[in-house]
Formats: C-alpha cells, structure tokens, sequence
C-alpha cells in the first residue's frame, strides 16, 4: 500500500477513536432519528477505506447530488420570472391550496387531548437536538474559517436598523400582559436576513427573509441570563415552519449536510412534501425586507395559561422593482432597496397576536399547521416604527456579529412553547458561542446607545 494512504488510514483510525468516544456513550438515545444519523455516521467512517474504492457508492452520491443541482438550478431560474407573474398567481391559488394542504396535514394528525396552552415533551427530545446540533455545528467548520464564521440559521444580514416597537393604548384587559402590559415605547435593534445556512447572492437564495426584534430597556427577570434588558421577537416571511418538529428537524439538517435539502422534501421514501408546498406558497423573489409579513409560526405565552403567535405586517402595500430581472440583479439588492427607502422614509410593520382557542387545530408541539384565522383572528397590539436612518456602514454591519438572538431572551409572561422552542433555547445558544468564539466578537448586549460612523 503506498505511504500516503497508509497516513490516511492512520488519519482514520484516529478520527473513528474520536468518535467512538463522542457517540458510543450516547448509543442507548431514545431518539430514533439521532440514533440512525449517529450509526450512520460512524459506519460511514469506518467503511471510508472500502468506500474510495467502490465506484457504485460515489456513483450514486455523484447522481443525487447532480439531480439536486439541476432542480436547484430550475428554482434559480424561475425566480428571475417569479415577480411577472407571481402576484396574480397567489391571487388565485394561494389561499385555497394552502387550505388543502392544511387539511391533509391534519388528516394524519392525532388529537392528543391537551389543554389550551399545554406542552408535550417527547422522550426523545433532549438526543436529537445533540444530533441537530453536531450537524449545524459541523456544516459551519466545514464552510467557515475562523473570522468568517456566520449563523448557522437566519445566516445572511441585510441589514440591522433602529426601530422603536410602540404598544398599543385601546388593548382590551385579556391582552394586557408581559410586554403589553400598558402602552410605552420600546427602543429596538431590528436585524433582517435570509434563511440560511447558505450566504448566497441574494437572488438565489430561497426566497424565504427572517426578522428578528430585540426590545430593550424591558424590565423584569429573564428566562435567559445572558441578558438582562432585552426581549427578543423572531418570524420569518412564511405562516409555518420548514419542519414540523424537532424529529422531523434532524433529517432536515441531515439532509443539508450532505448537500441535498431539496431531498428532505421529496424523499418518495419519508416524504414531507406537504411541508414543502406550504413553505413554497410564501417562498417568492422578495422585492424587499421591508415590503413583506413575518409570522412566528411558533407558539408563546401571553401571562400564565394563554398561548399566542404573532405575525409583523407592513402597514403599506409599497412594493419595489427588483433590479435588471430576468438577468441578474447585484447580489445584494435586497440591502440596496432597504438602504434606498430608508433614506427617503420611515417604515411600520403592525404587530399582531393570534389567541389559541383551540388546542387540537391551533396546536402548540405541530409548526407545520397554520392556525385558522377564522377560530381566533389577529388582533393589532403595537406598531414596529423604524424611522429614516442610514444602516449599511461597515462598522454597523459588523455590529450584527455582536448580537445574538434567541427567542428566551424574554420575560416569564412570553415563555416560548412548543418542541421546536425549547431546542431553541439550547440550539442558538451553542451555534451563537460558537460563531462569536471563533470570529473573536463577543456577544454583546445592546442598550440602543451604540453610534456608528
């Protein structure tokens, strides 16, 4: 055997060592996904050597990865048209496909008999936000160099703009708690991003934008300790979330891994292509960050004993014209457009909340079902103002590697709820201190004082 593949089979050796040592010890998880990812994994170093010299496998793995190349491709091209004729097209069909898509999703559902508000904590839970987390941890060693290091979630910044978050004065008594307690002004740093994990040109990512709101000078004890003023509120631009629990989460994150998120979908073998459709309904060429509704998707306190959502709604229906399209636009015009309508005007979002009233249809452990607007309407509680500002320094951008966003930035009256809610509170935490340790910017606490020049 020559000498270098001696040195790699030694290389390998080491690392199945290493490994053992990190998964064995958790071989009994009760989580079956993780358990078979973990498996997975360990098999596959073991069985490099034979592998690299068996032509089928790397065969196969070349197809599949060329497939999705060429599906990725054809959505890359669709979303250079996308804008001509996808207002209509939503116009149409939109609402009522979404409503057979949500009935067939709760075709298969079961009502597990909770009560308004209640949680469900899986026996698994706890293996397969480790196995969530080894593979986002590994995506990001295996895409960044230290310094360069970005989210591995809500991955590419558009921009983080000043903005005040202003309650409400006329909210009946029921919706006066946590942070709606009475009507004051909140001063807020607003970040907004595309999904990742990739930091693709902008016309080529998924057409899915994230927002994420910290109020500050919030008073009372936090869930998270990190911070001591703040109140975090997050929401991306589709009503449901990619994945509907944390199970379903591993082999999505599995999935892009291996470089094939598209597969996680439209696996005919464990297909989530409901999932997939949904999320499509809203995924478009976005014309601007600030020109789109976000939704939580996912459930929280309002006090002790009621549950809510919440979606952010443009108050005007301004919409801008993606550059040059059908050829390419810059690779950051969604940065450019916020820039351009910033300096000429002030924007607001409306800040609505959803009441669960129904435990079944509005569930709190499924964020794959969009809750029916017709049992509990969205009822406006504040305005997100963000005043006429200039945004993209480079020292204000970088300002956004300080921050960390994390949904338990928050007082007990918004406890985050819900399987995928409490893996965020493990999940951002160890990606954020990862990506801070490893850029050297340590997470920082804002006071909304900070100046940029």
């Amino acid at each position: 055997m020559p000498s270098h593949r001696r040195n790699e089979n030694t290389a390998i050796s080491m690392k199945m060592a290493s490994f053992s040592q990190q998964v064995l010890p958790h071989r009994d998880s009760r989580c079956p996904h993780s358990r078979k990812i973990m498996n997975k994994r360990f098999l596959c170093l073991r069985g490099r050597l034979r592998l690299r010299y068996t032509p089928r496998v790397r065969t196969s793995m070349s197809l599949l990865k060329i497939l999705h190349e060429a599906l990725y491709t054809l959505l890359k091209i669709e979303r250079r048209f996308d804008p001509f004729f996808r207002p209509a097209l939503d116009a149409l069909v939109q609402e009522p496909l979404a409503g057979l898509v949500q009935f067939l999703i709760n075709l298969r559902r079961e009502n597990e008999g909770l009560r308004i508000a209640e949680e469900k904590q899986s026996p698994d839970e706890q293996a397969c936000l480790d196995s969530i987390i080894a593979d986002m941890s590994a995506y990001m060693r295996d895409h960044y160099k230290p310094g360069t290091y970005e989210r591995a979630g809500n991955t590419k910044t558009h921009g983080v703009v000043r903005g005040e978050f202003i309650v409400r004065d006329d909210l009946p008594v029921e919706l006066r708690k946590g942070i709606f307690a009475e009507r004051r002004a909140f001063p807020a740093w607003v970040r907004f991003a595309g999904p990742g994990p990739a930091s693709p040109p902008d016309i080529d990512d998924v057409g899915v934008l994230s927002i994420g709101i910290k109020l500050m000078d919030v008073p009372g004890p936090k869930l998270l300790a990190d911070e001591k003023y703040t109140q975090d509120l997050t929401g991306i631009s589709t009503p449901i979330f990619t994945t509907p629990n944390v199970q379903e989460n591993v082999k999505l994150q599995a999935a892009s891994r291996r470089g094939l998120p598209l597969f996680y979908f439209i696996n005919p073998l464990d297909s989530h292509l409901l999932d997939g459709i949904m999320s499509g309904l809203w995924s478009r060429t976005q014309t601007s960050p600030l020109e789109t509704q976000y939704w939580s998707c996912v459930p929280y306190l309002l006090g002790e004993g009621r549950a809510m959502q919440y979606t952010m709604k443009p108050r005007t229906n301004l919409r801008s014209r993606v550059p040059r399209l059908p050829f390419r636009p810059s690779d950051n015009y969604l940065r450019e457009t916020m820039a351009a309508t910033l300096a000429r005007q002030d924007v607001e979002f409306d800040f609505l909340i959803q009441l669960q009233t129904d435990p079944y249809r509005m569930p709190i452990e499924n964020a794959s079902v969009r809750w029916p607007e017709k049992l509990s309407a969205h009822l406006p509680t504040a305005i997100l103002r963000i005043p006429r500002q200039k945004f993209d320094s480079p020292a204000q951008l970088a300002f956004a590697q300080n921050l960390s966003y994390n949904p338990w930035h928050c007082i007990p009256d918004h406890r985050p709820l819900g399987n995928q809610n409490r893996g965020r509170y493990k999940i951002y935490q160890e990606l954020s201190h990862l990506r801070q340790s490893m850029n050297n910017t340590p997470h920082r606490e804002p006071t909304g004082n900070e100046v940029f020049e």
